[in-house]
């Protein structure tokens, strides 16, 4: 099992930045795929990037080239780094694991970005 904790949330202006961590229990080397998922008000919830084990990473349309993904194989930590943030980013963060055996989710951290 795998436990997940999310951080690195809170408020911020449009044109910020933010770094998101999501701590987990047990070394994440090994583990499929690690993705920061995402759920505004009053909408779904969406992929926004995604980190494979290989070192591979893939990202929503809606944040190529402003949020890089990466993984600390050392801290066990995954990483969401945001830059030039706009308001339709403020949803809550989620963090995920797929260990190819069972499905894992933190508990989420608020981003809200103001106008």
């Amino acid at each position: 099992q795998v436990q997940l904790v999310e951080s690195g949330g809170g408020l911020v202006q449009a044109g910020g930045s933010l770094r998101l961590s999501c701590a987990a229990s047990k070394s994440i080397f090994s583990i499929l795929t690690m993705a920061w998922y995402r759920q505004g008000p009053g909408k779904q919830r969406e992929l926004v990037a995604v980190s494979a084990r290989g070192g591979s990473t893939n990202y929503a349309d809606s944040v190529k080239g402003r949020f890089t993904i990466s993984r600390d194989i050392a801290e066990n930590t995954l990483y969401l780094q945001m830059n030039s943030l706009k308001p339709e980013d403020t949803a809550v963060y989620y963090c995920a694991a797929d260990t190819g055996y069972a499905h894992y989710w933190g508990q989420g951290t608020q981003v809200t970005v103001s106008s």
